[in-house]
């Protein structure tokens, strides 16, 4: 059973613990230069090469002029009849083939055509003007897509600039792009990562944190591991550390620091995680608006127009991914519009739209591969002791989405090729 939550407007109680002193992590088996020319100047000094006016060096009007040949020097000068007629007979005869072959003969199919049009023409008949290409094109359907941030008046939604947010978050995914970094943890594995973000979920449950937060202290978790070494002694320090600075960020009252020393079952001191917290902060640069793909799935679910109970659907497909170390390079938009297609299908509301495709920036097609691993993640789980989150869902404030069964892979490609 999880423990029970702490009421934030009360004072400051003593919370109760999450079962066991602290998370115990198991010991399991690590997996040509450039030339630059330099410009001469008009006043070059001797020796370098002149100015050149116009066409002078390049005619031989002013060189070797040819003098003025007269009868009296005994030269015979040939007329210009005299050169034409003297030409040689074959350059004339290839002349008119050349001439002839230059002239097109109309074809077939243009004579017939003027002499249809001609005889249309004598008859009064309308004729018909063929539609040029570019009209053509412009006759094809343009599929309508949906004004999703049209009429919204609810400030907390800043519709007037939501589609910029969006494409900014898109962008800020390429600076995000998580490496495998388990390569170089010689002391950490996926299965303690997986212990630790099973504990984070209990914790966000229990202290009734927002998803926003969850999801941010996941990604705060795996991009400093990316960046630092640490021992397995100090993961459950940076969990709960994660969880803190992402409350500070994403949350209107966060949790204090004794709150995260009381659940740890007192294994860590105050100064460690004030000093955890200065670590993380410094090794990511301060940087820590970092994309989260359950902000994607909202935006994408309005999209679809999905109901509370779809969107519950894909949020369980998402969280469900946060355990699983072989989806953390996945980037986050891609990750929240798979999980909506798969709850789609699930729910056997239809495919995915042309209004979904232009503020996802994705296809069907792209999002297929990942559909398909996401449902074999939902049929198949690894680890029976990790239930947090699929024991969060099976409530009926959950809409009990758990319990809902997974396609089978048949049915899933059916479901995608409608």
């Amino acid at each position: 059973m999880l423990p029970t939550a702490r009421n934030p407007r009360a004072g400051h109680s003593k919370l109760p613990r999450l079962p066991g002193k602290s998370v115990q992590i198991e010991n399991t088996k690590p997996e040509k230069d450039d030339v630059s020319q330099t410009k001469r100047s008009p006043s070059s000094p001797q020796g370098a090469p002149k100015k050149r006016s116009a066409f002078g060096d390049i005619t031989n009007a002013h060189k070797n002029p040819v003098p003025h040949l007269k009868k009296k020097d005994g030269v015979k000068v040939t007329s210009k009849k005299a050169q034409r007629n003297n030409a040689p007979q074959g350059v004339s005869k290839n002349n008119e083939i050349n001439l002839k072959k230059s002239i097109k003969k109309p074809s077939i199919e243009e004579t017939t055509g003027k002499e249809d049009t001609v005889a249309k023409e004598a008859k009064g008949e309308p004729i018909e003007k063929p539609i040029p290409v570019e009209e053509q094109k412009a006759e094809e359907p343009v599929p309508e897509i949906d004004d999703i941030d049209k009429d919204n008046d609810d400030p907390c939604v800043s519709s007037l600039y939501a589609i910029d947010i969006f494409n900014y978050m898109k962008q800020r995914e390429e600076k995000f792009v998580m490496p495998n970094y388990l390569l170089k943890q010689h002391d950490i594995s996926k299965d303690m990562r997986a212990i630790l973000i099973d504990w984070m979920v209990e914790v966000q449950e229990n202290f009734e944190l927002n998803h926003e937060t969850l999801y941010l202290a996941v990604k705060l978790v795996d991009h400093y591991l990316a960046v630092a070494i640490s021992m397995r002694e100090k993961l459950q320090l940076i969990g709960s550390t994660a969880i803190l600075i992402s409350s500070k960020f994403e949350e209107r009252c966060p949790p204090c620091v004794d709150d995260f020393l009381y659940i740890c079952d007192d294994a860590y001191k105050r100064e460690e995680i004030i000093s955890m917290e200065m670590e993380i902060l410094r090794r990511l640069d301060f940087d820590i608006n970092i994309p989260i793909s359950y902000r994607f799935l909202r935006r994408f679910a309005k999209c679809a127009h999905a109901n509370m109970e779809t969107l519950t659907l894909a949020r369980f497909i998402c969280e469900l991914t946060l355990q699983e170390y072989d989806y953390i390079q996945e980037s986050a938009s891609k990750l929240a519009a798979s999980c909506l297609l798969l709850a789609l299908c699930m729910k056997n509301l239809g495919s995915w739209t042309p209004t979904l495709s232009h503020y996802s920036g994705y296809k069907a097609a792209d999002l297929i591969p990942l559909v398909k691993r996401l449902n074999c993640l939902l049929t198949y789980q690894k680890d029976e002791k990790l239930k947090a989150v699929r024991n969060k869902y099976t409530h009926k404030v959950f809409f009990e989405v758990a319990k809902m069964p997974p396609l089978d892979i048949l049915s899933l490609e059916d479901a995608l090729k409608s």
